[in-house]
């Protein structure tokens, strides 16, 4: 992990309020470097962020969600997920300002530390 990513995924969430600036592309560039394996999609004309990952039944890919609805509580921050038989598809965008904030990056790597 870069340091980058463990900066990211040790701060906290910040409540974020339907005026408050979508990250710039500069900012989006930064912080995805930390985050290789999540793609930025786009659905909408809304920016976001998602990565599948991959398990070897259901009951581990239901585990894992629990993990990131406990994380998503926690932030005050919560994803789109899609949980299916060995796979489960997480999307980070914060919907107050349709597109992506800091808050995306930071819960994208907090998600990354709960697969291990």
């Amino acid at each position: 992990m870069s340091s980058e990513h463990n900066t990211l995924a040790q701060e906290s969430c910040d409540a974020c309020r339907a005026d408050a600036p979508q990250a710039t592309e500069a900012e989006i560039r930064e912080w995805r470097q930390s985050l290789p394996q999540w793609k930025l999609i786009e659905e909408d004309g809304v920016q976001k962020l998602e990565r599948a990952f991959t398990f070897s039944n259901f009951v581990q890919a239901m585990a894992f969600t629990r993990r990131v609805a406990d994380l998503a509580e926690a932030e005050g921050h919560h994803p789109a997920l899609l949980t299916e038989w060995g796979k489960v598809t997480v999307t980070w965008w914060s919907h107050k300002i349709a597109g992506l904030h800091r808050n995306d990056f930071i819960c994208a790597a907090k998600t990354d530390t709960l697969n291990t």
